[in-house]
């Protein structure tokens, strides 16, 4: 079967176990007509002691692009297990988005009906760039009109579920719909506004090397969109915490 086109051809647990983990994941994804861009989580296809076997699996690439580098990973002791930590770098840590479930957020009841704007953030916001893998460094603010039907979640809930939108690679205005997609269908607001504003190192270290480029990019959601007021309203208590 090609990797990449639905499965044509049945495999059983067996041959499935003699695939390497990367292709029985991959595998699963095709079977099941999931997408598994950069940014999107696949989580629910990834079985128990697999991510073990992804990074020892990542680990081989690494060392081979290594290899192709003509970096001599035998003799040079400051390279010696550097494919062993960018494989873990990856997959436990700056993609850790992409392999683990979404965390647990306790929601409340909005019990007294509260239904003035609240904001949160800054939050730090690490991300990468899927063109080159180069860091994304910067902050995001959420504005929340909530309604007597919304759920309430706590502050540090909030940068949970950013962080796990966030940590995968991505280009930084899909990440920002993503995540208020995520937090409209939890929280049910009336109305949802976030910005983002972000250093992009691929901005930084290549290409045009420019230092002070910065992007802001922002979504609007149901009252912040419809209603100017509160739009200034939001933007205007944003400037005054810069």
């Amino acid at each position: 079967m090609a990797p990449d086109t639905p499965a044509a051809i049945f495999r059983s647990e067996d041959e499935l176990s003699r695939l390497p983990a990367s292709e029985r994941i991959r595998y699963r994804l095709v079977g099941a007509r999931c997408r598994y861009h950069a940014n999107d989580n696949i989580s629910a296809h990834i079985r128990d002691g697999e991510m073990d076997e992804l990074r020892d699996e990542v680990t081989a690439k690494m060392h081979e692009v290594l290899r192709a580098l003509v970096i001599d990973t035998d003799s040079d002791h400051n390279t010696q297990e550097t494919a062993k930590r960018v494989a873990k770098m990856f997959l436990t840590e700056v993609f850790r988005g992409r392999y683990v479930p979404m965390p647990s957020v306790t929601e409340f009841p909005n019990a007294s009906r509260l239904n003035e704007l609240m904001i949160v953030g800054p939050l730090t916001v690490r991300s990468a760039c899927s063109h080159h893998l180069c860091p994304i460094m910067g902050r995001v603010w959420i504005g929340i009109l909530p309604n007597e039907f919304s759920n309430l979640i706590g502050l540090s809930k909030y940068a949970r579920i950013c962080d796990w939108i966030m940590s995968r690679p991505q280009i930084q205005e899909e990440a920002v719909t993503m995540l208020a997609d995520e937090l409209h269908d939890r929280v049910k607001p009336d109305g949802l506004a976030i910005v983002m504003e972000a250093d992009h190192f691929c901005m930084h270290w290549r290409g045009v090397k420019e230092n002070d480029s910065m992007m802001t990019n922002s979504v609007m959601r149901g009252a912040f969109l419809k209603d100017a007021n509160l739009r200034r309203e939001f933007l205007s208590l944003l400037s005054k915490k810069n």
